[in-house]
């Protein structure tokens, strides 16, 4: 007669009419017996009661107990009520039972689950009360609140699931992985591990854009139902299914709870990508679609909800990244790299505030007498948490939010006013020019003009001992404000240099129509100049093409520095080919501006 038990029940749940019982209550205190009114009033209430005795047997019931618990065969009057009304399914509920039955407790109210005498579950609301403090035993009342519980379902799963595509929603969906996450395995024989596949439909805006919500909205239930096969077919012989949840929009997400390891996940990846790659016939439209999937495997105890899918949304963005159309298994190493590159960027405008970035200067020399002729100015970062940064490990994250532009500012400034000041402080000797590198969104969004000009001004260093580099692929090709900008310097005696040259459009014929003065070969094509027993054999063909390069150069008026020369028989090479400067570990790495005038004559860098 008893089913499922959910624990004491708080008095304001109970809807019935408690009228019949507290007129019945009345009656009892009134004497020793109830006018036949209440007792007819008991007896046809439709609420269901019935007396209890100290003993905790049934001593009378209405009818509407009666038809509830009892039959024909077997009435109610004298069976054990608590068994009745299953109050003895868990030891709270029937320790709170017993101290009613003992006058040491007012009112027990709790929802029980039970079963009709013709075999149909009746959700019902138990009240037990004492009768009064002269008569022995308590009344115990029944509502069945079925019909409410059976709304309250209803209710819940409109609230928990997607009207498009009938799954479950975000919020069932995290009910659900909190559940999992929280459950001991010891207690159910589990793996203790869980398993997430996040996706994201590709291209599925342009379809809604094009073709009109409506028809992105089938197709996103077209694609839970092939959602649902595939957690079939993977739940197939195991103890339950992925679920498949819509968290909104686009994206979809597969739990699997208990994973046996990451290839159970990535299995599951790779059948929803299969699946989705098919085309869908949409009432005779055709449409195609492909999704990216984020795979995280892990065991539930190190782990929480936000945690795991902040996992998946990153692993989700580098599918996408990757090319889409696939699937990507979190990898902690390129996490902490992503980690790293956030708290980069987070820190880099600060930092220039802080005046955490300094200056270190590599020698520019000519290749004809080794004599020192310039310096390029390199930035360092010196972080507080991450130590000393070179440039490869922030300056992209500068171009991408801008901070390019005040840092630029300062290496500008900064570079300046140290040769300005080597210039005095050797005021017998050719002075020193100094190379600073220039971002392209510096000329896009700053006044690089006015902030040279500015600089100059301010540290009294001539224009021609200030040279700006720029990347090939920034230069070449120049229209508009770019182009504005670099005759604008170049009309100043500033000079201008392409950086890395050789690696992009290598279009020598377009420098004649450009502002500049030097072109600094890539290291690649130096690596390439190598003698027997310095390495690999050498190849002629580097030679022939490098001194191309620089005697077109030459009859262009540019001059020609070569980067990352390490030997002597490098610098023997491009001295003999016309190369007019070089820069490399063979003549010094970056060092601190205090230690380049012993850089300068009489040393000497010939080989």
């Amino acid at each position: 007669m008893s089913g499922t038990s959910e624990g004491p029940t708080p008095a304001a749940d109970l809807i019935g009419p408690a009228v019949t019982e507290s007129d019945f209550q009345a009656s009892r205190r009134t004497g020793t017996e109830a006018p036949d009114s209440f007792r007819s009033a008991f007896a046809s209430a439709p609420l269901a009661m019935a007396v209890v005795d100290r003993e905790g047997l049934v001593s009378t019931a209405n009818d509407s107990f009666t038809h509830l618990f009892g039959t024909a065969e077997r009435p109610v009057a004298g069976q054990v009520a608590a068994e009745l009304v299953d109050l003895t399914s868990d030891g709270r509920t029937w320790h709170a039972y017993r101290e009613v039955l003992r006058g040491r407790r007012a009112r027990l109210r709790c929802t029980r689950r039970i079963k009709h005498p013709d075999g149909h579950a009746v959700w019902v609301q138990v009240t037990v009360s004492p009768l009064d403090q002269h008569t022995e035993g308590v009344l115990v009342s029944v509502a069945d609140i079925s019909a409410r519980r059976e709304l309250q379902a209803r209710l819940r799963h409109l609230q928990m699931h997607d009207p498009v595509t009938r799954l479950p929603n975000r919020t069932l969906f995290f009910e659900r992985l909190t559940a999992a996450l929280e459950a001991v395995p010891e207690e159910r024989g589990s793996t203790g591990r869980i398993g997430l596949c996040y996706l994201d439909l590709d291209g599925f805006k342009a379809i809604n854009d094009t073709l009109g919500h409506r028809v992105g909205d089938r197709l996103l239930a077209a694609v839970a139902e092939r959602l649902n096969r595939c957690a079939d077919e993977a739940g197939y012989a195991r103890a339950s299914a992925p679920l498949v949840a819509r968290l909104g929009g686009d994206e979809f997400a597969l739990l699997v709870e208990d994973s046996t390891g990451t290839d159970q996940v990535a299995d599951l990846a790779e059948s929803v990508l299969l699946a989705l790659r098919a085309p869908f016939d949409l009432s005779g439209r055709r449409l195609s679609v492909t999704a990216s999937v984020g795979v995280v495997e892990r065991l539930a105890a190190d782990t929480t909800a936000t945690g795991l899918m902040q996992a998946a949304d990153t692993t989700l963005y580098w599918a996408k990244a990757d090319g889409k159309d696939r699937w990507t298994l979190f990898d902690p190493e390129r996490n902490a790299h992503r980690m790293t590159r956030q708290a980069l960027a987070s820190t880099l405008r600060p930092g220039i505030e802080r005046g955490e970035f300094r200056l270190e200067y590599q020698p520019l020399v000519g290749m004809a007498d080794g004599r020192l002729r310039g310096v390029e100015a390199l930035v360092r970062w010196d972080h507080p948490q991450f130590g000393t940064l070179t440039p490869n490990r922030f300056i992209g994250l500068a171009e991408e939010d801008g901070a390019i532009v005040p840092l630029g500012r300062w290496v500008l400034a900064t570079a300046c006013r140290q040769a300005r000041r080597w210039q005095l402080e050797h005021p017998g000797q050719e002075p020193l020019f100094v190379s600073v590198n220039v971002a392209v969104r510096q000329v896009w969004d700053s006044d690089l003009v006015a902030d040279v000009d500015r600089v100059l001004g301010e540290t009294g260093l001539d224009p021609g001992l200030l040279q700006l580099e720029l990347t090939e692929s920034a230069v070449m090709g120049s229209a508009g404000r770019p182009l504005q900008v670099l005759q604008a310097l170049s009309a100043m005696g500033v000079r201008i240099a392409i950086d890395d040259f050789g690696t992009g459009y290598s279009n020598l014929a377009y420098l004649s129509r450009l502002p500049v003065d030097v072109l600094k070969l890539d290291g690649s094509f130096v690596r390439g100049f190598q003698y027997e027993g310095e390495g690999a054999p050498p190849n002629p063909a580097d030679e022939v093409v490098v001194e191309a390069m620089i005697q077109l150069a030459h009859r262009l008026g540019l001059t020609v520095t070569a980067e990352c020369v390490e030997t002597s028989a490098q610098a023997e090479r491009l001295r003999r080919i016309g190369c007019d400067t070089g820069q490399g570990w063979l003549y010094s790495r970056p060092v601190a501006p205090d230690r380049i005038s012993g850089l300068r004559a009489p040393a000497s860098y010939a080989g």
